[in-house]
């Protein structure tokens, strides 16, 4: 039997959901991914700011730097990240997720790491594009839109947590 060509890492990612609390509205903070591909897609393609984990990683450490290198935001002042679970997207990937409540400075510019690729394709020309290309704050109705369906749960997830925490 052949070896998998996907290596470990690349089944789980990790990520995380910052949201925050405008006129008494829930917004979370949504990544639209870089590259030709997405250019002119929006719903159902937006994300959490994630990324790929090697084998035996803390999921939550690797959430944090993924987070800090795709949106160039590094959050200084959570003190509780609540656990979202995992969910697994279309392709077979893990997805685990936390949600932390923090907004970003007025001044905030997004910065994402680069990845090459071919492109065109066949053109033997090899291009740089950002991971991610613009971060943007949703309302929770909105984001239903914009997410990928398979991440959709992170929502309902993070909705029950803060129902529960304000019962308490």
């Amino acid at each position: 039997m052949p070896e998998n060509p996907k290596s470990p890492r690349s089944r789980i990612s990790a990520g995380l959901l910052m949201f925050r609390r405008r006129n008494n509205e829930l917004e979370v903070l949504l990544a639209h991914p870089g590259g030709p591909f997405f250019t002119r897609k929006d719903d159902g393609v937006w994300t959490i700011p994630k990324g790929e984990a090697a084998p035996g990683e803390d999921l939550l450490t690797r959430a944090q730097i993924e987070f800090e290198e795709e949106v160039g935001f590094r959050p200084k002042t959570v003190r509780n990240y609540i656990e979202l679970g995992s969910i697994i997207q279309k392709g077979g990937k893990t997805v685990h997720g936390w949600a932390f409540e923090d907004d970003l400075p007025k001044s905030f510019k997004p910065k994402s790491n680069l990845f090459e690729m071919e492109w065109p394709p066949h053109s033997g020309k090899r291009k740089q594009f950002p991971e991610i290309d613009r971060v943007e704050f949703f309302t929770e109705a909105v984001a239903r839109q914009k997410i990928k369906a398979t991440q959709i749960p992170f929502l309902d997830r993070l909705r029950r947590a803060l129902q529960g925490a304000a019962a308490t």
